[in-house]
C-alpha cells in the first residue's frame, strides 16, 4: 500500500469516528448497564404481562403498579398513588418525581416520563398470558400488553437504571406520569389528566414510551414518531315529519330524517377532505323510532317502507393532525349540519377526546438530538412514522406546553389485537437511546 492510500484509509477512519460521535465515557457506562440489565428486563415484562390490568379491572391496574413503584422508589424517586376510581371510575396514577441534587431547574433539561399500566385486554378476553413465538428464535414474545405499553414501562426502567448504575441519574431532574386509563380514559378528562398536564407545565421535554414499530417487520428499521392525531367522538341526531309515503319531498311533509342525514354524512365525505384527517360513522339508526343503547356499542330502531321517517341517529370520530385542523373541520361540520332538507332539523355534539398532538419546531429539535444518538450507538437512523396513521395517546394533552417524542417504548406488532407481540431485541436498543438522550438532555443548560 502506497503511502498515498495509507493516508486516505487514515482520513476514511477519523472521518468515520467524527460522523459516529464516539460515546463518552458516562455514555459507554450507560450502554454497558443496560446490556447487564438486559436478562431482568424480559422477567419483569412477563411479570407484568402476566397481570391482567385492562383499563376496567381497577384491582389489576393496582397490582401493576405495586410491582413497578419499588423500582422506581430504589432509584430515588419519590412516588405517589393518585387514585381516580371515586373521580372518574378509573385506576389513578402513578406519579414518581426524581430531584435534582444541585437544586430545581440546575440539571439541564426538567424531563416528563409518560406510561399507562392499562391495556384494551379485560378479564373477559382469551388472551391473557406471556410466552416466546414459537419459531422466531426467542426474539418475539406474545401476551396482552407486551407492546402496548408494558414494554415500555420496561424500557422505561432500564433507562432509568442504566442512568443509576452509571453515576449519572443524580444530576437528571425527571418526572414520571403513568396513567391507569390511556386506553379507555375517564371522565371528565381535566381530572383523568389532571397530574399529567400539570407535570406537562412544569417540564420542558416529553417522552412517550408507548409502543412503536419496525418499518419492514421484525429486520426492519426502527422507527419513532414526532406527532399523534385527535381522537374525539361526534353524535348527530336528525328529525322530521312522520307521516304516509306518498307525501314524501312534499311541501308538507319534506324530506324525513334520513334524507337529511345522508345529506349530512354525504356532505362531510365530499366537502372534509384534507391530509391526515379523518371522520368515521360506526353506528347509525333510523326510522320511526330510533335510540341507542346504555353505552352507546348499539341500539334499537323501528319503522316501516311507507312511513316518513321522524328521527336518525348517528355516533363516529374525528381524527385531526393538529388543533387548528379540529377547530376548523368542526365549524365545517357545524356549517353543514346547519343547511337543512326542507321540514327536517339536525344538531351536532362533539365529546371529549384525545387533543392532537401537531408537529412542531421543538419536536423536530429533539428528534435531531435522537439521530445523534443513533450515530454515536452505531445504528441506523430511526424511519419517522407519519402522525396520519398513528393513534391517539397521552402525551397530546401536555403537547401544548412542552415539546416531545412518542413510541420510544418497546418495538412489536399487531397492538389492541388477540396474538399481540413485542420485538425482545428492541428493548436493549430503546432503553441505550434513551437513557443517552436523558443524559444529554440533563447536560444541556
Amino acid at each position: 500500500m502506497t503511502s498515498k492510500s495509507v493516508l486516505l484509509c487514515l482520513a476514511a477512519v477519523v472521518s468515520s469516528a467524527a460522523a459516529q460521535q464516539l460515546p463518552t465515557a458516562p455514555e459507554s457506562a450507560l450502554v454497558k448497564a443496560v446490556d447487564a440489565e438486559n436478562a431482568a428486563a424480559v422477567a419483569l415484562l412477563e411479570k407484568i404481562v402476566n397481570i391482567n390490568s385492562g383499563t376496567m379491572n381497577l384491582a389489576g391496574v393496582i397490582k401493576v403498579k405495586d410491582v413497578i413503584e419499588p423500582d422506581f422508589a430504589a432509584l430515588g424517586f419519590k412516588t405517589k398513588w393518585v387514585p381516580m376510581d371515586q373521580l372518574t371510575h378509573r385506576a389513578g396514577d402513578l406519579v414518581a418525581e426524581h430531584p435534582c441534587s444541585l437544586g430545581t431547574g440546575k440539571c439541564g433539561k426538567k424531563m416528563l416520563l409518560i406510561g399507562h399500566m392499562d391495556t384494551v385486554f379485560e378479564l373477559s378476553s382469551t388472551f391473557q398470558r406471556y410466552s416466546i413465538v414459537p419459531g422466531t428464535n426467542g426474539r418475539v414474545a406474545t401476551g396482552p400488553g407486551t407492546a402496548d405499553m408494558k414494554g415500555g414501562l420496561v424500557v422505561m426502567l432500564s433507562a432509568l437504571k442504566a442512568m443509576k448504575a452509571a453515576g449519572v441519574l443524580d444530576a437528571a431532574e425527571i418526572t414520571v406520569v403513568l396513567s391507569g386509563d390511556e386506553e379507555r380514559h375517564g371522565d371528565p378528562v381535566s381530572l383523568a389528566r389532571r397530574d399529567m398536564i400539570a407535570a406537562g407545565k412544569r417540564n420542558d421535554i416529553a417522552l412517550e414510551f408507548e409502543n412503536a414499530a419496525r418499518e419492514g417487520g421484525l429486520d426492519g428499521t426502527d422507527a419513532v414518531r414526532t406527532g399523534r392525531r385527535s381522537s374525539y367522538t361526534w353524535k348527530l341526531e336528525t328529525t322530521g315529519k312522520s307521516g304516509h309515503s306518498s307525501g314524501v319531498f312534499g311541501k308538507t311533509m319534506g324530506y324525513g330524517a334520513i334524507y337529511e342525514m345522508a345529506r349530512i354524512l354525504d356532505h362531510f365525505r365530499t366537502e372534509l377532505t384534507e391530509p391526515g384527517l379523518t371522520y368515521n360513522v360506526g353506528l347509525l339508526l333510523g326510522g320511526a323510532t330510533s335510540e341507542r343503547n346504555a353505552d352507546e356499542t348499539g341500539g334499537t330502531a323501528t319503522g316501516k317502507a311507507n312511513v316518513v321517517p321522524p328521527v336518525a341517529i348517528a355516533t363516529g370520530d374525528l381524527r385531526t393532525l393538529n388543533e387548528d385542523q379540529t377547530i376548523r373541520i368542526k365549524a365545517k361540520m357545524e356549517a353543514i349540519v346547519r343547511d337543512h332538507l326542507p321540514a327536517t332539523s339536525a344538531r351536532i355534539e362533539f365529546g371529549e377526546g384525545y387533543p392532537a398532538m401537531g408537529v412542531t419546531p421543538g419536536a423536530e429539535a429533539l428528534l435531531a438530538r435522537l439521530q445523534n444518538i443513533n450515530q454515536t450507538l452505531g445504528y441506523p437512523k430511526e424511519v419517522v412514522t407519519d402522525p396520519a396513521v398513528s393513534g391517539a395517546g397521552d402525551i397530546s394533552f401536555v403537547a401544548p406546553y412542552l415539546p416531545g417524542l412518542v413510541g420510544v417504548g418497546a418495538m412489536g406488532a399487531g397492538a389492541h389485537a388477540e396474538g399481540e407481540t413485542v420485538y425482545l431485541d428492541s428493548l436493549s436498543p430503546q432503553a441505550k437511546r434513551m437513557a443517552l438522550l436523558m443524559y444529554r438532555l440533563s447536560q444541556e443548560k
